[in-house]
């Protein structure tokens, strides 16, 4: 009964606070030039795209599409001591080029998006196993990030961890108000998850270089999209632990009423839109790692990224589906999911608590 009425009173938080951070006015839907076409020419420029990113060979997880990044050297500034560590912040030049070469010059115009950054709590003694946090939509300014994420409780467990800031957000953002990423152009949108990707391997790969005995990543509702895009790329990936995750750029495109017509030329539209953005679809590529290393959480009373999409992610995997009373904003599950996945760090070898 309680539960129950708790995820209910967090469900209609979520459709409060959803319904301010992404429902747009028809003015600037007429505004945008994808969202003001009609029926017919988003098919067209939807079967566009997706011939474009098919023609990618993104079946690969080394290839050109999802390149291993090189080696980067981070700049590092100092933000305070911890008990046997720092916390620091990396940044570093992303060396990621767009694959669509319409959208290439646009997107690398952001000069700001062409820097990437993390803020690392690292073990002064040697490298530690490390965890990679990544952050939802509109979020990853550093501070909010220390309070939305246990991280000071992973460090404590033995954990080196990074709060990792993803495309056009946080410090790499060109201005106030809603990111382009991901947003109402599915290049733009791709491109930014194969950055997204693209990074959080580069900083992996430094760790490992430095002496780390190996990663993982946990990220919440868009970045629990990238952790399980991650899952589907790099096979070194210890563990993956998408919590309250978005699932299909097409069904929140849906949810959010930005398809247009009659209700089967909006399905036409939400198959389309699937399509254009398969390359980079968790759902559609084979995992790369063992589903005993995922463990997804879902929120009984999520109206932002239901627990369908938590569903057919673990279902995908073959992984561990955790559904807990709460919302997407309303975190109540949050204790109870850090502790599930200490379990599961604990049971995979991973956890060192200090002394």
């Amino acid at each position: 009964m309680i539960r129950g009425v708790l995820s209910h009173v967090a469900s209609q938080v979520d459709v409060a606070v959803g319904a301010a951070l992404f429902r747009r006015s028809a003015a600037s839907r007429a505004r945008s030039r994808t969202e003001s076409l009609d029926h017919e020419g988003r098919m067209r420029g939807l079967a566009e795209i997706a011939r474009v990113y098919d023609a990618s060979g993104s079946d690969g997880h080394d290839g050109p599409f999802f390149a291993r990044p090189g080696p980067i050297v981070p700049r590092v500034r100092a933000v305070r001591a911890l008990r046997g560590g720092e916390v620091v912040d990396w940044t570093w030049a992303s060396a990621f080029a767009p694959h669509a070469a319409d959208v290439a010059e646009r997107y690398l115009s952001h000069a700001e998006n062409r820097s990437a950054a993390a803020r690392l709590f690292l073990h002064t003694d040697r490298p530690r196993p490390a965890a990679l946090l990544l952050h939802g939509y509109r979020a990853g300014q550093f501070g909010l990030e220390e309070r939305a994420w246990p991280a000071a409780w992973l460090y404590e467990q033995g954990l080196d961890v990074a709060l990792v800031v993803l495309p056009f957000h946080g410090v790499r953002a060109h201005r106030m108000g809603a990111p382009p990423f991901p947003g109402s152009d599915p290049r733009v949108t791709n491109e930014g998850f194969r950055q997204a990707v693209f990074d959080v391997r580069a900083l992996a790969g430094h760790l490992l270089a430095r002496g780390a005995p190996g990663f993982g990543v946990m990220g919440m509702s868009l970045g629990g999209y990238t952790t399980s895009l991650l899952a589907t790329v790099d096979d070194r990936l210890r563990f993956a632990v998408p919590l309250i995750p978005l699932a299909s750029m097409a069904d929140m495109a849906g949810s959010l009423g930005r398809l247009v017509g009659t209700e089967e030329e909006q399905r036409l539209q939400r198959d389309a839109l699937e399509a254009a953005h398969r390359a980079v679809s968790p759902l559609a590529r084979p995992p790369r790692i063992d589903g005993d290393r995922v463990l997804v959480v879902a929120a009984e009373g999520d109206r932002i990224t239901p627990v369908d999409h938590a569903r057919r992610l673990a279902a995908h995997f073959d992984a561990r589906l955790e559904t807990l009373p709460g919302g997407h904003i309303l975190q109540l599950w949050r204790g109870e999911a850090f502790r599930a996945v200490g379990r599961m760090l604990g049971r995979l070898g991973l956890l060192d608590a200090r002394g």
